[in-house]
């Protein structure tokens, strides 16, 4: 748990420097490390990209309602957007919810209405604007302490 927290922190820390900062040996924790990838425990290392310097500067969370019929057809239609960043299913008031980041309140206008609105068997949406944001790293070893 603690390796898993340690590299949702930083991905890139070396394992010298994580077995020190976590008094395990280095070989026994490179070797724990490609055990947890190989039982896609860990399924990728990645960057986080600062999209507000890449000019993204607005987020949306997006309800919509389909023809249930239609399923397959529209999230394979949605997947095409680029703007779109995650698909999910839901229960609740929408059938599903999509994340959408654009440049402006404009762009973010035109895909919902222009390229989400216009897909055939959607029946409605709702977007809400995201305001403000605070991310939370995941701290997988506190889990099991709250639990006990």
């Amino acid at each position: 748990m603690k390796i898993l927290t340690e590299l949702t922190r930083d991905a890139s820390i070396s394992v010298p420097r994580l077995s020190k900062k976590l008094d395990v040996n280095a070989s026994v924790l490179y070797s724990r490390i490609k055990r947890l990838s190989k039982r896609d425990l860990i399924q990728k290392f990645t960057v986080i990209i600062n999209e507000g310097m890449l000019g993204i500067s607005v987020r949306a969370i997006v309800g919509i309602n389909r023809d249930p019929k239609q399923k397959e057809r529209i999230h394979a239609e949605l997947l095409k957007i680029p703007e779109i960043r995650s698909i999910s299913e839901v229960t609740g008031r929408f059938d599903m919810v999509v994340t959408v980041n654009a440049r402006t309140l404009e762009e973010l206008h035109n895909v919902v209405i222009e390229l989400i609105g216009k897909i055939e068997g959607i029946q409605n949406t709702e977007t809400f604007v995201e305001m403000q944001r605070t991310d939370k790293d995941p701290a997988y070893g506190l889990q099991q302490q709250i639990l006990r």
